[in-house]
Parts: structure tokens; sequence; C-alpha cells
């Protein structure tokens, strides 16, 4: 049983050197929004809701939580995290209608239910990724968002690092995209690599790019049509291109993920549940991607807490998929993403600690924290 007393959330910004690039625009700096819950023995799990872009949605996301979604859990006692899920959802989904916001009100029960997930297994003394069925703390990962300028600098930072799969940013046009990629291939020799085109493209610039891409070996090719096209589209990609179809970071609800899965077109599935489910949405989600015979590759970009939570549910399900990990500096995953800072030859390590395996240290955090 849960019983709550308190959600807090926390909002940090962190500046940076480098703006971070995609096709439809830069981040300037880097945003988080962390909830707590605290039950009424005093015990307390960490969650993290999606803010990444636009970053000026973090104080947004961080009202909502305090405004409509603290009054409706504090004093309340549910039977599981599952239970917790469900209720929020149905008692806002009016609200998500009506306010036309339906993201950022899912993006509020994702965080807080890896939040409620992280307090119910710290009470059972068991890590997230072995109560919900996993047989390793171990993972591999792959160093993501590298930039359009000089991506191979950064590429070469991580392998030495020890990544061993990285992931471009594409979308800038064809020269661009595929000096870039041959730039990476010459740094990094046969790691696996990736791009994501971050929707940049229609079916017929998707139709030309398939072909030169192919020369490159790629693991898939993500998002590179927007994500709420006709899934007939994605079939004629699907046939037509060598590297694998990737999505799902813009998908929400099991109905969507389900007709993802009935039309046959990814080879990889990437649902990011910090903006839709968190661990009670996802975990059925990803099993079935699975199942289907398609890779789960949780998507994350943000800071450590939820990357944390991706990674425990990627080692829950098992699979061949990688848990994504941003190359970009960030201190605020750095400074919470715990042992998922030591990569060793493509792989991290979970541990054993119970829950998230985390207990964020605010006094480190104090210089990036906003204030609302």
């Amino acid at each position: 049983m849960l019983d709550i007393a308190k959600l807090e959330t926390f909002v940090y910004r962190a500046p940076i050197d480098t703006p971070v690039q995609t096709s439809f625009g830069l981040m300037r700096d880097r945003p988080a929004v962390f909830v707590r819950v605290t039950d009424r023995d005093g015990a307390s799990g960490w969650g993290e809701i999606w803010c990444n872009f636009p970053t000026v949605g973090a104080e947004h996301r961080a009202r909502l939580a305090q405004s409509v979604f603290a009054p409706l859990l504090q004093g309340r006692s549910y039977a599981s995290p599952e239970a917790a899920f469900l209720e929020l959802t149905a008692q806002t989904e009016v609200l998500a209608i009506q306010s036309s916001e339906p993201g950022p009100i899912a993006q509020c029960i994702a965080g807080i239910d890896i939040a409620l997930w992280d307090l119910h297994a710290r009470r059972l003394g068991q890590p997230l990724w072995k109560l919900l069925g996993g047989n390793s703390a171990s993972l591999p990962v792959y160093a993501s968002g590298l930039n359009p300028t000089q991506p191979e600098k950064l590429a070469a930072l991580r392998h030495a690092e020890g990544y061993r799969a990285f992931k471009l940013k594409i979308g800038f046009g064809a020269e661009r995209d595929l000096a870039n990629l041959r730039a990476l291939r010459e740094t990094v020799g046969d790691c696996a690599l990736m791009v994501d085109a971050n929707q940049a493209w229609d079916l017929a610039t998707a139709m030309q790019m398939v072909k030169p891409l192919a020369d490159f070996g790629l693991a898939w090719l993500e998002e590179p049509l927007r994500a709420n096209r006709p899934w007939s589209e994605w079939q004629q990609l699907a046939r037509k291109s060598a590297p694998v179809l990737a999505a799902g970071e813009n998908m929400a609800g099991f109905t969507a993920f389900g007709e993802a899965l009935e039309a046959h077109c990814l080879g990889v599935v990437q649902p990011d549940m910090a903006k839709w489910g968190g661990f009670t949405g996802c975990l059925p989600v990803a099993r079935k991607i699975i199942a289907a015979a398609a890779r789960y590759c949780p998507h994350y970009l943000g800071a450590g807490i939820g990357l944390l939570a991706s990674g425990h549910l990627l080692a829950a399900v098992g699979g061949d998929g990688m848990l994504e990990v941003d190359a970009n500096p960030n201190p605020l995953r750095s400074l919470t993403c715990g042992t998922l800072n030591d990569v060793v030859d493509g792989r991290a390590d979970l541990g054993a600690l119970p829950g998230l395996g985390v207990e964020p240290d605010l006094a480190a955090l104090r210089e990036f924290a906003v204030n609302l």
C-alpha cells in the first residue's frame, strides 16, 4: 500500500557552452523537473518529468504537477503504482481535453509514476530492474545526440570513455549529413552507428536519402518522417530503406503503440517513459515490442533520474536493445545518474541498490535551481 503524504517538484536549468542542435531547433540550456513523492512513514521515491524542448516548458510542468497533481495525490492511499497511474489518468482525462494539453499532463503522470515505483521498490528493498523481472543489472549503452557540427570530435571523446555505439543528428541537408557520417565512420571504425532525422523529411525526401545512407551500415534510421504521418507512408519507406526504421518517442498511449506494431514497419520502437507511461505504461509496451520481434530501445534525452528509470526498464524486459545516453555535457544528468556514468566496452551497470539506486544530492544541484 502506498500512503502518499507529499509531492514536491524541483526545477533545474544548467547553462551549456554548445547548443544542442536538432532539425527543429536549438537547446541553449538543459532543463530538468524532478519529482519527489514521500509517504506517511517518511520514505520517498524520485521521478523525472519530460521537459527538454522547448526548455521553457520545465517551469510549466512543475506548476502543473503542484497545482493539479499534488492535491490529487496527497493524503491518498493506493494499492500499487499501477492503481495510482490509472486513477490519475482517469481524473485528468477531461482536463487534458479541456486545456488542450494532453502531452504535459501525460508527462506529469509519467514522472509521478516513476517516483511511485522508486518508492515502492525502495520499501521492498529491491532494485527496480530485478523487481520488474530482470536477470542482470548490466546493459549496453550508446552515445546519442551528436550535433551536426564536427560530431566526430565528441564521438572520439565518448569512444575513449568506453562507448561503442553512436547516434548522429541528421536532417541538415544531404551533403552535410553524409559528410558527417563519413567523418564518424573514419573516427569510430566499425562501431554501431545510427542516425536521427528528428522528423525532418517528407516521404519524397526520405525515399531519396535512404539509398546513400545504406552505404554506412546503419543500425537504424530514426524518425525520418513526422510522427503523425500515416502508417502507409512508413510502410512504403520501410520497403525501400536498408537501415531499419525507428520511432516511438512521440507516441503516447497503448493504442498508439499497438497500431505501430500492427503496421510492421518499425524495426526499433522507442517509447520515452518520462514523456508518457512511466513504468506502468511502458513495461507492457516494451514486452509487446519484444514479442513482436522488434527491438526495444528506450528514448531518453533528459537528466539522470529519467535515464536511470529507462535503464531499469530496459534491464527488466531484456532483449537486444540499447540505452540512449546523451553524449553532450549535462551536469543535471551526470550528477544524478549514478553508476551510468561508468561505461566499459559499451556497457554500464545499474547496481543492486533499492529502487532506482540513487538519492539526488540536492546540495550539488543548488547552483542550477530555479525558484518558481
